[in-house]
């Protein structure tokens, strides 16, 4: 049995650090091909992602530094070739690789960014045809943006000088290609909005490969051509060449002396089309005269004399008045008679007559009120001394006053007239009413009847 004491005891950070060192001395950097998945770009503008094949992946990581210089955006989905040093995280104790540089797998990297630029900037629509400006007809100035090393600019000028002399060229020098070209192209396109002369602006260059073509491919290119005020044409490549400046420029010419053909006509064809108008405007000015003269002879022989004219209007003018001045007269009679059945109608609806005739229905009702009003208190000062001389026969002090007397109980709580001797008992205490006075008397004897 193996002594405890000999035994090695790692700590896991010991044991993560140990495996760190093998790792990154046995793998200091190895290329690796795989498809990128579940991509994460933090704050902090690193990307994070894995690298998967059909069985395993392994997590990996491209630092901001590197990734500025990718010429395409690695996406979910794209199986790239990458280039980089293998490391151990020790927080989690996973192992990575860290991405110096990487490619796309089979595909090009510039081809990838070409389509991937395209595809987003057809998204937020700057390739939208509704916002194509038209071409001038004929312009007098041309803007051609190009590099003053390369045979463009003699091209075009040998093909407008055949077409036509009189075409101004303001040449806005910038490099096509290699370092600071794109920068150089978008400020030589602001510059030419700026002096507003240029009334078309020509993006001009020859062909050559993608990579050449770069700078026609990028952002920076494709927004100055998109925020342009003067419409611009893309001559850029051959005719097999397409770049983004060709898709948001207003126009796409194959070539820069195709350009130069199609936005400046033929000075002979336009002048033989002006002679052209010039000759079709004399005869439909030639035409337009004899009609019009055809026209005046017409209406001179059917026109009548003024002075006819005139009487004619002043016969018309007095029958007019004539008829005026009896529907005048004729209406005034009219209204007289109205006034006059109106003045009727009021004096028959005169409120005086109303109400002198109310006024003595008035007064006879007055009289009527009266007399039921005295009989009414005849009838009841009557009943009133009916009533008081049955109410005096009725009084019971008128009694008393015939001699009469009323006798009543004393000691019996509530007093009680006596109406029967049976009542009463001896020696009880009565009170004898009279007409004046009252006696109170003890009974000595009582008789029944």
């Amino acid at each position: 049995m193996e002594n405890i004491i000999d035994r090695q005891i790692y700590t896991v950070s010991g044991l993560t650090e140990k495996i760190k060192e093998m790792l990154e001395e046995e793998f200091p950097f190895v290329w690796i091909m795989g498809e990128i998945t579940n991509r994460y770009i933090p704050a902090s503008g690193h990307y994070y992602f894995d690298l998967k094949d059909e069985s395993s992946q392994i997590k990996a990581v491209i630092f901001r530094g590197q990734a500025n210089n990718l010429k395409f955006e690695p996406e979910d989905g794209i199986e790239v070739t990458g280039f980089g040093r293998i490391s151990v995280y020790a927080p989690r104790g996973t192992y990575q690789i860290i991405l110096e540089y990487i490619e796309p797998a089979g595909v090009g990297a510039l081809q990838i960014a070409f389509e991937q630029l395209k595809q987003r900037l057809e998204k937020e629509g700057l390739f939208d045809t509704r916002h194509k400006l038209p071409l001038p007809l004929m312009p007098r100035t041309i803007g051609v943006v190009t590099s003053l090393s390369g045979a463009v600019i003699h091209d075009m000028m040998n093909v407008l000088s055949r077409r036509f002399k009189n075409i101004h060229l303001i040449i806005a020098p910038a490099k096509v290609q290699g370092t600071d070209a794109e920068k150089e192209i978008a400020e030589a396109i602001e510059m030419l909005n700026q002096h507003a002369q240029a009334e078309i602006i020509v993006l001009a260059r020859g062909g050559g490969s993608l990579e050449d073509l770069q700078a026609f491919n990028s952002e920076t290119v494709a927004r100055a051509i998109y925020a342009s005020r003067i419409p611009t044409v893309s001559a850029v490549g051959h005719e097999v060449d397409y770049t983004i400046s060709d898709f948001t420029a207003d126009f796409r010419a194959p070539t820069p002396s195709a350009a130069a053909e199609l936005i400046v006509p033929e000075k002979r064809d336009i002048i033989q089309r002006i002679q052209r108008f010039k000759y079709d405007m004399t005869k439909s000015i030639q035409h337009y005269i004899t009609d019009n003269r055809k026209n005046l002879q017409s209406l001179t022989k059917s026109m009548k004399s003024p002075r006819h004219r005139i009487e004619e209007l002043r016969l018309k003018l007095d029958h007019l008045t004539n008829r005026i001045t009896i529907w005048a007269f004729q209406r005034l009679d009219r209204e007289r008679h109205r006034a006059s059945l109106e003045e009727i109608r009021l004096k028959n609806v005169n409120p005086i007559s109303y109400i002198d005739k109310y006024k003595d229905i008035n007064h006879s009702i007055y009289k009527n009120i009266l007399n039921i009003k005295d009989k009414y208190i005849n009838n009841k000062q009557y009943r009133l001394k009916s009533m008081e001389v049955a109410l005096a026969a009725l009084n019971p002090m008128a009694i008393l006053q015939r001699g009469y007397s009323i006798t009543r109980t004393v000691n019996k709580g509530e007093q009680q007239v006596i109406m029967n001797a049976d009542r009463v008992d001896l020696n009880e205490q009565l009170e004898i009413i009279l007409a004046k006075g009252l006696l109170r008397v003890n009974v000595q004897d009582k008789i029944n009847s």
